[in-house]
């Protein structure tokens, strides 16, 4: 089950809610599905049961316990646990399930995962004056505009013309960013809020850690390594288990001294969990970006997922000896899952993603 099934899933509860007349509202075009926060538990979590109670005349508890009694027997939910105020925790049935449902959908759909059909029909005017950053922060949004079904107009603030409503207006880079090449260039204006002023400096083409537009550039080219190498091993990428998703609320007792086996697969388990979580969050990181005009939203969550991926790529190969399971193959699917989030998200900004660095 993906997030997106999830999601369709708890809007099918609330709709049987609705019809049995359990619910007063008018039902929602869609539900939120996101990780756990602070005091939840389980693989996802909704406040739908919070927006729902004001219209519902009941509280977001009761509405919580009402789509609680549906969610518990649909089809791959094994529990969900209401937390806080109205907060509905759902544990998916087989966590392997989702592993493969997400890394599945993600490969299916290529660069074009995360796009929608949230601005359908929308004309998106960007008002911008004629300066570097504002042109190449317009361009961007205006890419990732056409991924939520929208289309972008990009119009030049000309003299006399009214300044004060709907211009985009990004503090200007204090120098020209031509001399750090283009895709530095472009990190440069785009990795900053639009509040902020863009640092034009060298710091942008040193190839080490401090560098943010360096880990997502290293985490996708390793990416492609590893491919290459699967390849001349034999084997392929193939959604699945990757031997260390378990139960996420039983990750087990990590303070006896001596189990430093559990600890790691423990580590390894949280680390794949927020690669999972970086994927997941993906569609709605493009609608923000688009909706808010704000590409560096984008550009912060690709630095997140490559910053998730690349403690998990050392265990994507057998070693030594070993020959390749279906382990190898799913955490190779994973790998190439972000791998090509990053190449997508990416090309949005206007960089090239490399095929080696």
């Amino acid at each position: 089950m993906t997030p997106l099934d999830l999601s369709r899933t708890v809007l099918d509860a609330v709709r049987c809610a609705v019809d049995a007349g359990e619910l007063r509202v008018e039902l929602p075009e869609g539900v939120v599905v996101d990780r756990p926060g602070p005091g939840g538990c389980g693989d996802f979590a909704t406040n739908v049961a919070l927006r729902l109670a004001r219209p519902a005349g009941q509280t977001p508890l009761r509405v919580a316990e009402i789509l609680r009694s549906r969610l518990v027997t649909a089809d791959g939910i094994r529990d969900v646990v209401i937390t806080g105020p109205g907060f509905l925790n759902i544990r998916l049935a087989a966590r392997g399930d989702l592993t493969a449902g997400l890394v599945g959908d993600v490969l299916t759909r290529g660069t074009a995962y995360g796009h929608s059909r949230a601005l359908d029909g929308q004309v998106v005017v960007l008002r911008v004056p004629y300066e570097v950053r504002a042109e190449v922060v317009a361009d961007a949004v205006a890419r990732v505009v056409v991924t939520q079904g929208g289309r972008a107009e990009i119009e030049h603030l000309k003299p006399g013309d009214d300044q004060s409503i709907g211009v985009l207006r990004p503090v200007p880079a204090p120098e020209d960013p031509a001399p750090l090449g283009p895709d530095a260039a472009q990190w440069a204006l785009l990795y900053p809020a639009t509040h902020d002023r863009p640092r034009i400096s060298a710091d942008h083409l040193v190839q080490r850690e401090s560098n943010p537009l360096f880990r997502v550039r290293y985490a996708h080219a390793r990416v492609r390594s590893l491919s290459r190498a699967a390849h001349l091993l034999g084997f392929t990428a193939e959604p699945g288990d990757t031997g260390n998703t378990g139960d996420s609320g039983n990750t087990g007792n990590t303070s006896d001294s001596g189990n430093t086996g559990d600890t790691a697969d423990t580590a390894e388990q949280a680390a794949q969990n927020t690669l999972l979580t970086a994927l997941a969050a993906h569609p709605r990181i493009l609608t923000a970006t688009a909706t808010h005009h704000a590409p560096d939203r984008l550009a912060r969550h690709l630095v997140a997922v490559a910053d998730a991926l690349v403690p998990l790529l050392p265990a994507v190969l057998p070693l030594g000896e070993e020959k390749p399971e279906a382990t190898h193959r799913a955490r190779l699917a994973l790998a190439e899952a972000a791998g090509t989030v990053l190449a997508g998200g990416l090309s949005l900004l206007g960089i090239d993603a490399p095929e080696h660095l």
